[in-house]
């Protein structure tokens, strides 16, 4: 080969490579952790995987085509958390998706590199995921669950639905940040609308049975269901015992069975996290992309519930709801 020919084949390969190696990127299999604290058999979970992998459909990600998931579960369970937090970042996942809290700070804890996109995180600041909502930085990004701020409704909205009650019994996670600052926020609003507030933990079942037993042998009493891991995993639990004693109850997420909610659409905030997934799989980087906090709260009443209690919902309330179960 002459010379000239030889500097041209070179040219033409030099050329030719970075396009085969662009398209070879194009083709490649991404892999998209999952880790939720929750149990992976939650019917609440599989809702909101179906919306995430949905949206994700919608962007062109199809799995098993151009995507693949792998979901891990802890069931609330931290030392489980950590050990799948860690095995997730040893596939090297392109991203990873972190439900609560817990999760995502396992994740940390394993990687500072690896993207990662949370949902159902109360706090984020707080629990020292990211240093500012709007210019998160590091590798994690997300969606927050809520403001404290809303957990001073739900002592207003018992009362409105349930005004003979006096007494509330809270379960939170005393362990956890967000659990510290819902029942923080509920304590200090308590007294002006008439109700007094009893902690119940939420660490086995065992202990929420007997608390909430022990809090329902005095009359007049409710209760007000927080976020966390360990109200989720109980959720059922909670729910008997609620129609067991008759307590009246709000909840922080749509709950079969349950009185009332009110709480963040978590379906559309896994809708918003593959989104976010999809610009960091196109090169975005986490840390640029701000935190969001939810721009709608959605109320859901269940009349066959509060027929069940002998209750009357106000007219008023269920013009506001969201959705409203007869």
């Amino acid at each position: 080969m002459r010379r000239r020919e030889f500097i041209t084949f070179l040219g033409g390969a030099a050329a030719a490579w970075p396009l085969a190696a662009r398209a070879q990127q194009a083709d490649r299999v991404r892999l998209i952790g999952v880790l939720t604290g929750a149990d992976k058999d939650n019917s609440d979970i599989n809702r909101r995987m179906a919306a995430f992998l949905g949206e994700l459909q919608r962007l062109g990600w199809t799995e098993d085509r151009n995507v693949r998931i792998d979901l891990r579960a802890s069931a609330g369970d931290a030392a489980a958390a950590r050990r799948l937090a860690t095995e997730l970042v040893a596939l090297k996942p392109d991203v990873i998706l972190g439900m609560g809290t817990q999760a995502v700070t396992s994740l940390q804890e394993a990687t500072r590199t690896v993207p990662i996109v949370f949902t159902v995180v109360s706090d984020p600041i707080g629990a020292g995921l990211v240093d500012s909502l709007a210019r998160p930085g590091g590798n994690t990004t997300g969606f927050m669950l809520f403001e404290y701020t809303l957990s001073a409704k739900w002592p207003e909205l018992l009362k409105q639905v349930a005004p003979s009650v006096t007494r509330a019994a809270v379960p939170r996670d005393p362990s956890a940040t967000a659990g510290i600052g819902q029942f923080a926020v509920i304590q200090a609003l308590a007294p002006s609308v008439g109700l007094e507030i009893v902690a119940i933990n939420v660490r086995d079942a065992g202990e929420i049975e007997a608390a909430i037993k022990t809090f329902a042998q005095s009359p007049n009493g409710g209760m007000i269901v927080t976020a966390g891991p360990g109200s989720l995993i109980h959720r059922d639990l909670i729910v008997a015992l609620a129609a067991r004693y008759k307590l009246p109850a709000i909840y922080w997420d749509r709950t079969p069975g349950g009185l009332i909610s009110y709480g963040t659409d978590l379906i559309e905030q896994h809708r918003q996290a593959a989104e976010y997934v999809d610009r960091i799989l196109k090169g975005e980087k986490p840390g640029d992309l701000p935190v969001q906090a939810p721009n709608k709260y959605v109320l859901v009443i269940n009349l066959q519930t509060a027929k069940t209690l002998g209750l009357i919902i106000p007219p008023a309330l269920l013009a506001r709801a969201d959705e409203v179960i007869e």
